[in-house]
């Protein structure tokens, strides 16, 4: 099969930031008053569902505690892009590589994200140099869509934009649930887990990664 696109399917699939993003949620909290304290395992339990918000309202269910979800969220956002903005991320392994190798063969490159723009600027910014909006085709967010992962809204979206067929691309998830968005829109899912995702099997993956490589084109 000769693809025409690739989907990151978001920032997560660019650079490891999970850590970065847990600490901007307990600094947040912590503005906020609360004694909440995400640790590892408190926090790879509440990435099973997609979304800062989401995750922040299910953990105040569980404690019986009434917050405005939204309202934190946007708090450790704008911790976490200012973190971004002052600092360098590295990019995850082969994803410079799989850049370079869709530029060189005139494969499409698209972000299927459905963060915010924020998060998507801040990302970039702290990857400049390495890698950069330019090299993308087509850069998504959650303005672009009224429902977010799991479901595929983004990814129809980024198909009618890059004008191709769901066949005629590979999308990378970093989380199960993200990768059931790509199955959605009938999109095979290279499974490129995250540091808090590596215990999932990654259901209806057609590969299974550690590192990025050319090979995810071969099948």
């Amino acid at each position: 099969m000769s693809y025409k696109a690739v989907l990151f399917g978001s920032i997560g699939t660019l650079a490891e930031t999970s850590d970065l993003q847990r600490d901007a949620f307990n600094e947040a909290f912590k503005i906020s008053g609360l004694d909440w304290f995400w640790d590892e395992d408190i926090y790879r339990k509440l990435l099973s569902k997609s979304g800062g918000t989401t995750r922040i309202n299910d953990y105040a269910k569980e404690t019986s505690v009434e917050i405005d979800g939204k309202k934190i969220r946007n708090l450790k956002t704008k911790i976490f892009n200012e973190y971004l903005n002052k600092h360098k991320v590295e990019p995850r392994d082969g994803v410079k590589e799989i850049i370079q190798f869709c530029k060189k063969n005139k494969i499409k490159i698209g972000l299927a994200s459905s963060t915010t723009s924020n998060n998507i600027n801040s990302i970039f910014n702290s990857l400049r140099g390495r890698i950069e909006k330019k090299d993308f085709d087509f850069i998504g967010n959650n303005e672009f869509i009224l429902r977010e992962k799991p479901y595929p809204d983004i990814y129809n979206y980024a198909l009618k934009y890059l004008n191709i067929n769901s066949d005629e691309c590979v999308a990378i998830e970093d989380t199960e649930e993200s990768l059931n968005s790509a199955l959605s829109a009938e999109i095979k899912c290279v499974a490129f887990p995250g540091k808090y995702h590596t215990q999932y099997e990654f259901y209806g993956n057609y590969l299974k990664v550690n590192k990025l490589s050319k090979k995810i084109f071969n099948k």
